[in-house]
Protein backbone atom coordinates (compact mmCIF):
# COMPACT_ATOMS: atom_id res chain seq x y z
CA UNK A 1 0.00 0.00 0.00
CA UNK A 2 0.92 3.63 -0.11
CA UNK A 3 3.27 5.28 2.34
CA UNK A 4 0.50 7.02 4.33
CA UNK A 5 2.71 9.36 6.39
CA UNK A 6 4.32 10.69 3.17
CA UNK A 7 0.93 10.99 1.50
CA UNK A 8 -0.44 12.97 4.47
CA UNK A 9 2.61 15.27 4.34
CA UNK A 10 2.12 15.95 0.61
CA UNK A 11 -1.59 16.65 1.09
CA UNK A 12 -0.80 19.14 3.87
CA UNK A 13 1.70 20.85 1.53
CA UNK A 14 -0.88 21.01 -1.24
CA UNK A 15 -3.47 22.47 1.15
CA UNK A 16 -0.98 25.14 2.24
CA UNK A 17 -0.22 26.12 -1.37
CA UNK A 18 -3.93 26.27 -2.30
CA UNK A 19 -4.70 28.33 0.80
CA UNK A 20 -1.93 30.79 -0.12
CA UNK A 21 -3.28 31.10 -3.68
CA UNK A 22 -6.86 31.59 -2.41
CA UNK A 23 -5.71 34.30 -0.01
CA UNK A 24 -3.70 36.03 -2.75
CA UNK A 25 -6.54 36.05 -5.28
CA UNK A 26 -9.56 36.08 -3.00
CA UNK A 27 -11.30 33.26 -4.81
CA UNK A 28 -11.72 29.51 -4.84
CA UNK A 29 -8.68 27.75 -6.28
CA UNK A 30 -9.49 25.97 -9.52
CA UNK A 31 -8.18 26.06 -13.06
CA UNK A 32 -11.05 28.22 -14.31
CA UNK A 33 -10.73 30.94 -11.66
CA UNK A 34 -6.96 31.10 -11.93
CA UNK A 35 -7.04 31.20 -15.74
CA UNK A 36 -9.54 34.06 -15.70
CA UNK A 37 -7.42 36.10 -13.30
CA UNK A 38 -4.17 35.42 -15.14
CA UNK A 39 -5.80 36.39 -18.46
CA UNK A 40 -7.35 39.52 -16.93
CA UNK A 41 -3.96 40.69 -15.65
CA UNK A 42 -2.03 39.93 -18.84
CA UNK A 43 -4.56 40.80 -21.56
CA UNK A 44 -6.48 43.72 -20.04
CA UNK A 45 -9.81 42.03 -19.30
CA UNK A 46 -12.38 43.38 -16.85
CA UNK A 47 -13.97 40.33 -15.24
CA UNK A 48 -17.75 40.22 -14.94
CA UNK A 49 -19.16 38.77 -11.69
CA UNK A 50 -20.45 35.24 -12.32
CA UNK A 51 -24.03 35.98 -11.23
CA UNK A 52 -24.49 38.51 -14.05
CA UNK A 53 -22.26 37.14 -16.78
CA UNK A 54 -24.60 34.74 -18.64
CA UNK A 55 -21.58 32.56 -19.27
CA UNK A 56 -19.36 35.44 -20.39
CA UNK A 57 -16.24 36.00 -18.33
CA UNK A 58 -15.14 39.51 -19.18
CA UNK A 59 -14.75 42.50 -21.41
CA UNK A 60 -11.50 43.56 -23.03
CA UNK A 61 -10.12 46.91 -21.91
CA UNK A 62 -7.09 46.47 -24.20
CA UNK A 63 -7.25 49.20 -26.90
CA UNK A 64 -7.19 46.65 -29.74
CA UNK A 65 -10.39 44.95 -28.52
CA UNK A 66 -11.99 47.48 -26.15
CA UNK A 67 -15.56 46.55 -25.25
CA UNK A 68 -15.48 43.09 -26.85
CA UNK A 69 -16.72 40.20 -24.69
CA UNK A 70 -14.42 37.28 -23.97
CA UNK A 71 -14.68 33.84 -22.43
CA UNK A 72 -11.44 32.51 -20.91
CA UNK A 73 -10.53 28.83 -20.82
CA UNK A 74 -7.45 27.17 -19.36
CA UNK A 75 -6.70 23.63 -20.45
CA UNK A 76 -3.71 21.91 -18.81
CA UNK A 77 -3.36 19.86 -22.01
CA UNK A 78 -4.46 21.01 -25.42
CA UNK A 79 -6.44 18.42 -27.30
CA UNK A 80 -8.77 18.98 -30.23
CA UNK A 81 -11.81 19.86 -28.10
CA UNK A 82 -12.92 23.20 -26.72
CA UNK A 83 -15.81 24.09 -24.43
CA UNK A 84 -17.68 27.15 -25.65
CA UNK A 85 -20.61 29.33 -24.71
CA UNK A 86 -22.94 29.57 -27.68
CA UNK A 87 -26.08 31.20 -26.29
CA UNK A 88 -25.04 33.93 -26.26
CA UNK A 89 -21.61 33.45 -27.77
CA UNK A 90 -18.99 35.97 -26.62
CA UNK A 91 -17.12 37.96 -29.23
CA UNK A 92 -13.95 35.98 -28.45
CA UNK A 93 -12.74 32.92 -26.60
CA UNK A 94 -9.23 33.14 -25.19
CA UNK A 95 -7.65 29.75 -24.51
CA UNK A 96 -4.64 29.30 -22.25
CA UNK A 97 -3.23 25.84 -22.89
CA UNK A 98 -0.60 23.42 -21.71
CA UNK A 99 1.20 21.04 -24.05
CA UNK A 100 -0.60 19.63 -27.07
CA UNK A 101 -1.61 15.98 -26.81
CA UNK A 102 -2.39 13.62 -29.61
CA UNK A 103 -5.59 11.54 -29.50
CA UNK A 104 -3.64 8.28 -29.27
CA UNK A 105 -1.56 9.37 -26.26
CA UNK A 106 -2.30 7.76 -22.92
CA UNK A 107 -4.15 9.80 -20.35
CA UNK A 108 -1.64 11.46 -18.05
CA UNK A 109 -1.71 10.87 -14.31
CA UNK A 110 -0.81 14.51 -13.69
CA UNK A 111 -1.92 17.58 -15.61
CA UNK A 112 0.43 20.36 -14.49
CA UNK A 113 -1.02 23.85 -14.50
CA UNK A 114 1.24 25.37 -17.15
CA UNK A 115 0.69 27.73 -20.07
CA UNK A 116 2.70 26.83 -23.15
CA UNK A 117 0.41 28.39 -25.75
CA UNK A 118 -2.45 30.90 -26.04
CA UNK A 119 -5.19 31.11 -28.67
CA UNK A 120 -7.70 33.84 -29.49
CA UNK A 121 -10.77 32.66 -31.37
CA UNK A 122 -13.29 35.02 -32.94
CA UNK A 123 -16.42 33.12 -32.02
CA UNK A 124 -18.46 34.42 -34.94
CA UNK A 125 -15.81 33.21 -37.39
CA UNK A 126 -15.19 29.91 -35.58
CA UNK A 127 -18.86 28.97 -35.33
CA UNK A 128 -19.50 29.93 -38.98
CA UNK A 129 -16.52 27.84 -40.12
CA UNK A 130 -17.59 24.84 -38.07
CA UNK A 131 -21.20 25.02 -39.26
CA UNK A 132 -20.04 25.30 -42.89
CA UNK A 133 -18.01 22.11 -42.38
CA UNK A 134 -21.03 20.35 -40.92
CA UNK A 135 -19.64 20.16 -37.38
CA UNK A 136 -22.34 19.81 -34.76
CA UNK A 137 -22.01 22.93 -32.62
CA UNK A 138 -22.67 22.43 -28.93
CA UNK A 139 -20.96 23.36 -25.70
CA UNK A 140 -18.04 20.95 -26.41
CA UNK A 141 -16.79 21.20 -29.95
CA UNK A 142 -14.04 19.58 -31.95
CA UNK A 143 -11.63 22.12 -33.43
CA UNK A 144 -9.15 20.94 -36.04
CA UNK A 145 -5.42 21.72 -35.91
CA UNK A 146 -5.61 24.27 -38.71
CA UNK A 147 -8.10 26.40 -36.72
CA UNK A 148 -5.99 26.15 -33.56
CA UNK A 149 -2.92 27.27 -35.50
CA UNK A 150 -4.75 30.20 -37.07
CA UNK A 151 -5.92 31.36 -33.61
CA UNK A 152 -2.48 31.11 -31.95
CA UNK A 153 -1.11 34.29 -30.37
CA UNK A 154 1.59 32.70 -28.16
CA UNK A 155 4.30 31.50 -28.47
CA UNK A 156 3.91 32.04 -32.23
CA UNK A 157 1.81 35.04 -33.30
CA UNK A 158 -0.33 33.59 -36.13
CA UNK A 159 -3.45 35.59 -35.19
CA UNK A 160 -2.77 39.35 -35.28
CA UNK A 161 -6.12 40.44 -33.82
CA UNK A 162 -4.36 40.91 -30.47
CA UNK A 163 -0.63 41.50 -30.97
CA UNK A 164 1.28 40.67 -27.81
CA UNK A 165 3.80 43.03 -26.28
CA UNK A 166 7.18 41.90 -25.01
CA UNK A 167 5.91 42.32 -21.45
CA UNK A 168 2.87 40.09 -22.13
CA UNK A 169 5.15 37.43 -23.58
CA UNK A 170 7.40 37.58 -20.51
CA UNK A 171 4.42 37.26 -18.18
CA UNK A 172 3.11 34.22 -20.08
CA UNK A 173 6.55 32.62 -19.93
CA UNK A 174 6.33 32.72 -16.12
CA UNK A 175 3.65 30.01 -16.34
CA UNK A 176 5.49 27.69 -18.75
Amino acid sequence: MTNLPRLAELIRSRNTVESNIANLLGCEVNLSNLGERIAAAIFGIRLIPAATSNGLVGIFTNPALTGKTVDVRWYPRRDSFMNVHIDPAPDYTLVLAGPKIEPDEARALVNPWVITSVYLFSMQELLATLRARGVRVGTRISVNSQLWERAEIFPVQHNTTLVLTGEQRQLLQLFG
